[in-house]
């Protein structure tokens, strides 16, 4: 029988994984939104692999713990409960801001602005940062630390590529 804390922590992972799948849901709609409207996506090529990498976020939360018995401790389970709550909490705040024009992958409607509203008054990436702390947060609630830093490690590289692609994604948007 697993441990009380793996049950709770299995329950806190699949809430993540059903956020992400609605959000997934929420992309494809605006997507259908935006196209018939001009938009244009960027960097499709990527997209798998951050799709691979959340999904192995998730994967490694699960396995992690369990397989390679990972202590819970409290101590460090409280904060990380709370980074995680305050990482999806500014996932949503990110989606709200951007309305219909949010979607997983990099969608730019020609002659429309940045949004410079919400969360994006101040930071131009706010959503990625959502998901970095997630992904340090979300595993070390049951000090999965090999999912955290493997995740962490991978996700920066693709962000790099991927914020390139939506600076020029935006630059040709506004040409």
């Amino acid at each position: 029988m697993p441990a009380p804390s793996l049950i709770a922590y299995l329950g806190l992972v699949l809430l993540v994984a059903a956020e992400r799948v609605d959000e997934l849901k929420r992309s494809r709609r605006q997507l259908h939104w935006a196209r018939p409207r001009g938009g244009v996506e960027f960097g499709e090529r990527h997209f798998p692999a951050v799709l691979a990498l959340h999904v192995g976020l998730l994967v490694g939360c699960l396995l992690e713990p369990w397989a390679l018995e990972r202590p819970f401790l409290p101590l460090l389970a409280g904060p990380m409960v709370a980074f995680t709550i305050a990482a999806q909490a500014l996932r949503r705040w990110c989606i709200t801001a951007l309305g219909p024009r949010w979607t997983a992958r990099i969608v730019v409607l020609p002659g429309v602005p940045l949004v410079t509203h919400g969360p994006y008054r101040w930071l131009r990436h706010p959503n990625y940062l959502a998901v970095v702390v997630e992904g340090v947060a979300l595993p070390l609630v049951h000090t999965a630390w090999l999912t955290a830093s493997l995740f962490t490690v991978l996700y920066l590289l693709t962000m790099a590529v991927r914020i390139r692609t939506e600076q020029e994604a935006h630059a040709w948007a506004t040409a």
